[in-house]
């Protein structure tokens, strides 16, 4: 397999190193009274809300989180390894904004067009999991987070990234997911979802977060700790800074984790930004940033813990040359890295927008990138003498049976997305480019494919327990759309 590498052993012995430091003198703060409670325990020095961390407790908690785990599919007959070397492509969380497959515009998102996208992504081969990708605005933000989960479950049957915004969401959402698998037990033996849990740069843990972390040891759901540090405004300008600051955010995260619940599944997560100071914005899809979301992913590695990053999304506001220039870099570099869990294909705007032609043309990327790591095979059939011998000199080789067998094996196939023909035939196929193209496909998907559906035990099972959630916040089920 081929791969990718920023930082030498020695880098990230160095910054393991720091990081220990900022957490012995420095500490976190943690604004979380059960999980302050469970640390004092542990032997924490513990100052108002500031916890500072011993170097064998965190060694301790490294040694306890799982190298990998499965994730499986609705129906718990498919499962994806995550860790290792494997590769995981979902769509990023949260976006606010959608572009408009019709007007082209960027809109606030509703939740039909969040259905689009989980539909499209359901039929996209090289995006192996969902996302609660956007944040309806026609659905009251109280629950919009176990909304976005019941789209999901509705209408794709792969595994998912998602999140909760408050702390009965994490809970309401795991008993969603419990409703659909046939239960607690069966949930924890056979995960179907990740849940995000991000600590706030620089070095905090809010209640909400905290108690996410504490609630998916507790439930035995794969945590998904992802610092999201700016550099040069919430994080050090240097990288290396920066890694230091986001790994000691993660250890205090895996200290918290594993002494909830020892063994719970964890993930070294990335969301870094270069802030730049001419426009005071974060830029997800600089190449600093990039670069910081594969080390910390080397990091993850260093510590033989699954490992996730935002990478394949772009800071454009339009389907460009910049957008797939930033989308390509971060796609093709996460997967040399060995980023288990990739998040970003389909967004723009740094994290703030989705969009259905951008993901059509990431999914060619991302099988462009899953080619890459395969490498090239240097064996006696691929080194192909009897047939180079059999063709000679002047000859050609495209009747021969050694390309017939051999062509798929060796070439990665994209769709007409990507444009290959000559210009000729490019003109006479109407001169379109490459997200004219997406958009056909995207609306041809949208208009032909039709996802697995949710039993109708399992969906009246979800749908019972989500109006129930309902009743609680007076939201009658009925007012919400797509139910």
């Amino acid at each position: 397999m081929v791969k990718f590498r920023l930082l030498s052993k020695e880098d990230k012995d160095a910054i393991h190193g720091a990081s220990l430091e900022v957490l012995e003198k420095t500490g976190v703060k943690v604004a979380n009274d059960p999980a302050l409670e469970i640390l004092k325990e542990a032997g924490c020095s513990i100052d108002g809300n500031t916890v500072r961390m011993s170097s064998p407790l965190v060694k301790e908690a490294l040694k306890k989180a799982p190298e990998s785990f499965h994730l499986y599919t609705r129906d718990g007959s498919r499962q994806h390894t995550v860790g290792g070397s494997e590769v995981i492509y979902n769509p990023g969380s949260a976006a606010i904004y959608f572009i408009d497959r019709k007007t082209h515009e960027m809109r606030r998102a509703n939740a039909a067009d969040f259905r689009d996208l989980v539909r499209l992504t359901d039929a996209l081969e090289h995006i192996h999991a969902q996302s609660t990708a956007m944040v309806p605005a026609d659905v009251p933000e109280i629950i919009s987070d176990l909304y976005r989960l019941y789209v999901v479950m509705r209408n794709s049957d792969k595994p998912i990234v998602t999140g909760a915004f408050t702390k009965e969401g994490l809970l309401d959402m795991a008993g969603m997911l419990e409703s659909v698998v046939g239960g607690k037990d069966e949930l924890r033996e056979r995960p179907r979802a990740i849940f995000d849990c991000c600590p706030s740069s620089p070095l905090m843990w809010s209640d909400v977060t905290c108690q996410n972390l504490m609630d998916c040891a507790e439930h035995g759901i794969p945590a998904d700790i992802i610092p999201a540090p700016q550099m040069g405004a919430t994080s050090p300008v240097t990288i290396a800074g920066t890694l230091v600051e986001a790994n000691a955010e993660f250890l205090s995260g895996a200290v918290i984790s594993q002494l909830v619940e020892p063994g719970t599944p964890i993930i070294y997560g990335g969301s870094p930004s270069a802030f730049d100071m001419r426009y005071a914005t974060a830029r997800l899809g600089a190449i600093e940033a990039i670069m910081a979301a594969c080390a910390s992913a080397e990091m993850g590695k260093h510590y033989g813990v699954p490992t996730q990053g935002y990478l394949g999304l772009s800071d454009s506001k339009a389907v460009d040359g910049q957008s797939s220039f930033e989308s390509g870099t971060g796609i093709l570099l996460a997967a040399l890295t060995g980023v288990n869990i990739v998040s970003g294909p389909g967004m723009q705007a740094s994290e703030n927008c989705q969009s259905l032609e951008k993901l059509v043309i990431d999914n060619e990327y991302c099988g462009a990138a899953y080619r890459l790591i395969r490498g090239i095979n240097v064996d006696d059939i691929a080194l192909a003498t009897e047939v180079i011998t059999k063709v000679g000199p002047g000859g050609h080789f495209l009747a021969e049976r050694h390309t017939r067998e051999n062509l798929r094996k060796e070439r990665f196939m994209p769709s007409d997305v990507l444009d290959r023909l000559s210009p000729d035939a490019w003109e006479l196929a109407g001169s379109l480019d490459s997200t004219d193209r997406a958009r056909e496909k995207a609306n041809k998907i949208l208009d032909e494919h039709e996802p697995a559906p949710l039993p109708k035990d399992a969906a009246d099972a979800v749908r019972r327990t989500l109006g129930k959630i309902l009743e609680r916040y007076n939201i009658p089920l009925s007012s919400l759309p797509l139910v």
